[in-house]
């Protein structure tokens, strides 16, 4: 190897981790690495984004779609805490991502110079901060070190996000060195005495219930886990936004465990005499504010596998604690020995027929006002995305319409489906369905409220520049409407800054580049999606729903009144 820049070298590590795609706002403080892309633009693209938080979301969802850590250039300062929403949610949603920050030259450090932030300081490390690590590299010579251990660290134990500090005079030394080779995570797996400990709980059952989730997933080890389920006839549920873990078309299917729960699954998981929860964190959201599952001890006996020993008896002091790696688990768990017949099998029917009711429009019990039926406009997705589509949402009560009636297929077909924010940050889907796009060239569905939309719009520049094609829903009440929700229910009929006054997303969404048309009838919404899923480049689909259309279960007069 003959002497490059450092920025050219850092770029030839990434290659060497196998990255293809790298998404950022570029930043004079890293000039040289960008040289490196253009150098080695057959290799690897750099995505150009229009703000560092549709970019860190990008990475984020890269993150989610490989099962590799996702990648992120930003500039100082500004560019690095625009990111940090990014970060943010690769933290709590368990997915590896590596941002680069370009830094303060090193004889300025320390002064408050220009843009100057202590990123150890803002970024973490800890369950506590936002980064899993944050380092600096000071010496060119070892990049490569860095970038094979921020992979490595994104990727082994509980998958989360590393930052990577560089000095802008670093990365314009000149350096013999070369890349490390491409890291693997780590497997993790379960020891047999757990493991028998796990079969005994088991066959002590009666009412047994497993809750899948979090990071980690491989299609592999989702056929892993479908093949548990079958033997043992046991019901699965998935982890909060994290619907794809489990097949919802499969028989054991009984439904997602998070926000706006199927009441009858909520009861599921009360009665459940026994809890595996294989891979989830148990947050806030999937566990009912932690009464679901009370904290700190579970009234079901729990058995909680988590491929971070750290993360284990955090929350939740477990009947069983095992500390694997979801391929390893899962793998240990399907050979695990069943026995002819079990005792709960009308008990996982029965789940599996609640999930099947929760999904029939006709049950609710409630009539909701307007032109637009939300339950069919979801059925007409069912029937016209590819099984193999990716659907995204940011954070809002519009994505509620997609979690409760869409049936995602699962990771067991090969595919990651679902793009969704556990931490519940807005912004989010735009930037996730133009990232899916381009990274898979597959169907990317995107669903939005308008609030959400406007928080990371702009990145349909980013689309159309890199030849992407996502459609877009628009859901538009005028209004922040999980907001607004919170309002009616606590303080009735006093609003206080919920209300909105939009622009003319079809003309806006035209403006970037992307077809639009606005409609107003449930009838008009299937001939729109065929005109977008036929057509060339991206689309948007903006859909007027009266502001009472608040939930999928209670309008908002409703609320008001309880």
């Amino acid at each position: 190897m003959t002497n490059q820049l450092a920025g050219h070298l850092l770029v030839d590590c990434l290659i060497a981790q196998g990255v293809t795609h790298a998404f950022g706002v570029p930043g004079e403080s890293y000039l040289a690495v960008l040289d490196g892309f253009h150098a080695r633009a057959d290799r690897i693209r750099f995505i150009t984004n229009r703000q560092e938080g549709g970019a860190a979301f990008m990475a984020e969802a890269q993150g989610k779609l490989t099962g590799r850590p996702g990648v992120c250039f930003v500039t100082r300062g500004p560019g690095a805490t625009n990111a940090s929403i990014g970060v943010h949610t690769a933290f709590q949603d368990s997915t590896p991502m590596v941002l680069f920050v370009g830094d303060v030259a090193s004889d300025a450090r320390d002064r408050e110079a220009f843009q100057e932030v202590d990123y150890s300081a803002f970024f973490g490390p800890g369950t506590k901060g936002m980064a899993k690590r944050v380092e600096r590299i000071d010496d060119a010579r070892r990049i490569p070190e860095y970038v094979a251990r921020a992979f490595a660290t994104a990727m082994n134990g509980r998958p989360g996000p590393v930052v990577l500090v560089l000095p802008e005079d670093m990365l314009t030394q000149t350096v013999d060195a070369e890349p490390l080779p491409r890291v693997e995570p780590v497997q993790a797996w379960s020891d047999p005495g757990s493991l028998r400990e796990l079969r005994e709980l088991l066959m002590q059952a009666k009412r047994p219930l497993v809750i899948a989730g979090g990071g980690g997933w491989t299609p592999q080890a989702a056929a892993a886990l479908q093949r548990f389920a079958e033997n043992w006839q046991l019901p699965v549920a998935n982890a909060f936004r994290f619907q794809d873990t489990f097949d919802n078309h499969h028989p054991l299917y009984a439904g997602d465990v998070g926000l706006g729960i199927n009441p009858a699954l909520a009861a599921r998981v009360r009665d459940s005499d026994l809890l595996i929860a294989l891979g989830p964190r148990l947050g806030e959201s999937t566990t009912g504010g932690y009464t679901l599952i009370q904290a700190p001890v579970a009234r079901q006996k729990l058995v909680h596998i988590h491929s971070s020993a750290e993360e284990l008896n955090r929350v939740y002091q477990a009947t069983l604690a095992i500390c694997a790696t979801m391929n390893a688990a899962a793998r240990s768990l399907e050979v695990l020995s069943a026995p002819p017949s079990v005792p709960w099998a009308e008990w996982a029917n029965a789940c599996h027929a609640d999930y099947l009711a929760n999904i029939d429009p006709a049950n609710g019990g409630i009539t909701l006002p307007g032109t637009i039926d939300m339950p069919a406009i979801i059925h007409t997705l069912q029937q016209h995305l590819p099984a193999d589509a990716v659907l995204t949402n940011g954070a809002g009560n519009f994505a509620s319409w997609l979690h409760r009636f869409y049936r995602y297929h699962g990771l067991v077909k090969g595919h990651k489906t679902q793009l969704a924010p556990t931490n519940g940050a807005m912004g989010y889907g735009v930037p996730a369905g133009v990232a899916a796009s381009i990274l898979t060239g597959r169907s990317a569905f995107t669903i939005a409220g308008d609030g959400d939309f406007l928080m990371n719009g702009q990145e349909l520049a980013t689309a159309v520049m890199h030849g992407a094609k996502s459609i877009v829903l628009l859901l538009n009440n005028s209004s922040f409407g999980t907001i607004r929700m919170h309002q009616e229910r606590e303080y009735p009929a006093r609003t206080s800054g919920s209300d909105l006054h939009n622009p003319d997303f079809c003309a806006l969404a035209t403006a970037y580049g992307y077809r639009a048309e606005r409609i107003t009838h449930t009838s008009e919404f299937e001939p729109a999606l065929l005109r977008a899923l036929q057509g060339e480049g991206g689309a948007l689909i903006e859909v007027v729903l009266d502001l009472e259309v608040i939930t999928t279960r209670a309008t908002l007069s409703a609320i008001g009144k309880a």
